[in-house]
């Protein structure tokens, strides 16, 4: 047991890839924990990170449409299902339409608490998108978020300070 817990601690790319399938983390912890904690090279930490993530993004998104299945068998979710749900797919339909895959990936790509692939996931699924436009929409959301997350981390902890508040 020992072994497998010294392995952990000495691979630091596994690491990376277990921050990044955290829900709330994903990369915008692993590449910090990646160039900062770790001290390894950013060029090899971000493709690390971003595939990743980009991996994440259909997992969630059949095990979501899985589980989503299952639940609707229950007839009063069904019910809520048919009312909530669909009658709000039918109300942003035209937002959807209008901004789609790239009004996802925007906010798929925000780093910031509450986006990210998991509830991009969410969102898409509950949208209406496609199994392609939520990949489409994943992998420039996390290619957006990798950007802006190595460009923080890159230009030093000054630029950390537009998204966290010092108290």
């Amino acid at each position: 047991m020992s072994d497998i817990f010294s392995d952990l601690q000495s691979n630091q790319y596994l690491w990376i890839v277990i921050l990044t399938f955290v829900p709330a983390l994903e990369l915008r912890a692993s590449i910090p924990y990646g160039i900062l904690v770790a001290e390894l090279p950013w060029f090899v930490v971000v493709p690390v990170a971003v595939v990743s993530n980009i991996v994440l993004g259909p997992i969630i998104y059949l095990l979501l449409n899985q589980f989503l299945h299952i639940l609707l068998r229950i007839r009063i979710v069904n019910r809520f299902w048919d009312h909530m749900i669909l009658k709000t797919q039918k109300k942003v339909h035209p937002l959807v339409e209008k901004y789609g895959v790239l009004g996802l990936s925007v906010f798929i790509g925000i780093p910031l608490p509450g986006s990210g692939v998991y509830s991009g996931a969410v969102g898409g699924y509950l949208l209406g998108f496609t199994k392609r436009e939520f990949y489409i929409s994943t992998v420039l959301g996390v290619l957006i978020a990798a950007t802006a997350v190595t460009i923080i981390v890159m230009t030093g902890s000054g630029a950390l300070g537009l998204f966290v508040k010092n108290v």
